[in-house]
């Protein structure tokens, strides 16, 4: 009985200090851009505790997440993170991130509290998408794990994929399309968001007039479904 209950204390020492060796480590955060046409603005990539959030499915949008799904603003939910002394790294690629493009961001032995990893930036062109990662715990196991990110839709303005240079929260419109591949002219036809609270982004629509039509997007390059990014997190890896 004593040899058992010492090799259970033997275990449980190994696994704690197993927990505390990964958290030691540098958490290395690689986002590549996996759609056709569509771009990420400046990424906003945080590690924080368990009470914090930059969005909530099924709740609507803060002013700050609106300012950054509209017009990719992330001035906001750096203050947000401050705010609850988080860690951040701002605009890792340093401007936006084309498709097919990775940027690396990378926490130098962050706080053992900060045991969750949170990620957002703009999907361009859109009304209000964004890619988003919300509060993922942190493995505490030392690996390389990965992830695929959905796109989101703040729900704070409707799709009307109409592009006017805007992009301020409140004022209609798409503010670019930096691939070059949108049209002009469209007539929007759609009705507000049906769930106005943060939800699943349905993708572009699109169509096939570049001057005119429903929409400024082509359907034939911008339209996706499904995950927008490819997320490897590396923990406590030494290369």
């Amino acid at each position: 009985m004593k040899k058992s209950l010492t090799a259970l204390l033997i275990s449980a020492s190994l696994l704690a200090s197993a927990n505390v060796i990964a958290r030691d480590r540098d958490i290395s955060v690689e986002i590549t851009n996996i759609t056709n046409a569509t771009y990420f603005t400046e990424l906003l990539v945080a590690t924080h505790d368990h009470n914090t959030r930059l969005f909530e499915l099924s709740t609507a949008a803060s002013p700050n997440l609106q300012a950054m799904a509209e017009g990719g603003n992330i001035n906001g939910l750096i203050e947000d993170l401050e705010a609850a002394n988080s860690e951040y790294i701002a605009n890792p690629a340093a401007g936006l991130l084309a498709p097919g493009a990775t940027t690396e961001a990378v926490f130098n032995r962050p706080e053992k509290n900060h045991q969750f990893l949170s990620i957002v930036a703009m999907l361009l062109p859109t009304n209000d998408g964004f890619v988003g990662l919300n509060g993922l715990p942190i493995p505490k196991k030392k690996g390389t794990y990965i992830y695929y990110l959905r796109g989101y839709d703040a729900g704070t303005e409707a799709n009307d994929e109409i592009i006017t240079g805007g992009g301020a929260p409140g004022v209609p419109g798409i503010p670019a399309d930096p691939g070059g591949n949108a049209g002009t002219g469209g007539v929007a036809n759609v009705a507000p968001d049906h769930n106005p609270t943060v939800h699943i982004h349905r993708g572009v629509v699109g169509d096939s007039d570049p001057l005119g039509g429903d929409s400024d997007l082509d359907a034939r390059v911008h339209t996706w479904q499904g995950p927008v990014a490819k997320l490897v997190l590396r923990v406590g890896n030494d290369d």
